[in-house]
């Protein structure tokens, strides 16, 4: 007689993995005994795909890099048919333990009862050595449950998200690529009445870009990267203002906000000419609705 499809399957965005990150991969899948999903959106050795297939894993690919919102969405509509009730999101560099998941499937379980009903619930962030953790804003005019914390938004690596509220919220934004997918999607989330929460008792490191830039004159630190993925985050930062579920009290502070990111951006590249035409392009798409693939993107 076939088990029944467990109710959490676990879902990794790979891209250009290096041995290390290959290495970690394959050691995951054979200590998890949920089943997991991987999405290669370029880079991933076909060696190393045999052998996540031969463990038990799921390997999807579109034959190319269509971006972080599009591989999170093929590996939700995979769970979706292997008969998952949730799917625990995961970028390459993610260390969280099986026991973590159990953590945070206890914790969807206990916010069933709560109103708004939960679309996703992630570990609490902290900064891997020499990076920056992502922040996450509490969601005003809602209370904390124990070691629950209503979020505006969290990030997707480490999130367990309730599939049935994803059918209903929708697809994340393939046209955003990289950067504020998941803001997006949480904003949407709160406003189609479903709620975002982080739980505090657990933590995921995070390991986003490559250092960290701080200003002590403008009181701000932000993670070193790449150009084409800055000039994505202005460009869909700018265009989300227009979008109705995002409040009015996020776009205030991002108006007041980005322009200094982008200015101490550009003094980390030693004032190039060339970075403050780029970033400055890719305002311009944002007030356009100019989306897809970043300019600039390798």
């Amino acid at each position: 007689m076939p088990s029944a499809p467990s109710p959490v399957a676990i879902g990794v965005t790979v891209f250009r993995p290096d041995a290390a990150q290959v290495a970690a991969l394959l050691a995951r899948v054979e200590a998890e005994t949920r089943p997991t999903i991987v999405f290669d959106n370029g880079g991933l050795p076909a060696s190393a795909a045999a052998d996540l297939v031969e463990r038990g894993a799921r390997v999807l690919s579109a034959g190319g890099n269509i971006g972080i919102g599009g591989a999170l969405d093929a590996i939700a509509r995979a769970a979706i048919k292997a008969g998952a009730a949730q799917v625990l999101l995961l970028d390459q560099d993610a260390a969280f333990a099986p026991e973590q998941v159990t953590e945070l499937e206890a914790a969807l379980a206990r916010l069933r009862t709560v109103s708004p009903p939960p679309a996703v619930v992630g570990p609490r962030p902290e900064a891997a050595p020499g990076r920056k953790a992502p922040a996450y804003p509490r969601r005003p005019g809602f209370s904390e449950d124990g070691s629950l914390v209503p979020v505006e938004f969290l990030a997707t690596s480490g999130s367990l998200v309730d599939l049935a509220a994803y059918a209903r919220i929708g697809p994340f934004r393939s046209d955003f690529f990289i950067d504020g997918v998941d803001l997006e999607w949480c904003f949407r989330a709160w406003s189609l009445g479903y709620g975002c929460w982080m739980e505090t008792a657990t933590a995921l490191p995070h390991r986003v870009g490559a250092g960290v830039i701080r200003s002590r004159l403008l009181g701000i630190e932000m993670p070193r990267q790449p150009l084409f993925r800055m000039g994505a985050y202005l460009r869909n930062s700018v265009y989300a203002w227009r979008l109705p579920h995002v409040p009015r009290r996020w776009r205030v502070r991002q108006a007041a906000y980005l322009p200094l990111q982008a200015l101490l951006y550009w003094a980390d590249s030693g004032y190039r000419p060339g970075v403050l035409a780029h970033l400055s392009g890719a305002v311009l798409d944002g007030l356009r609705g100019r989306l897809g693939r970043p300019k600039g993107l390798p």
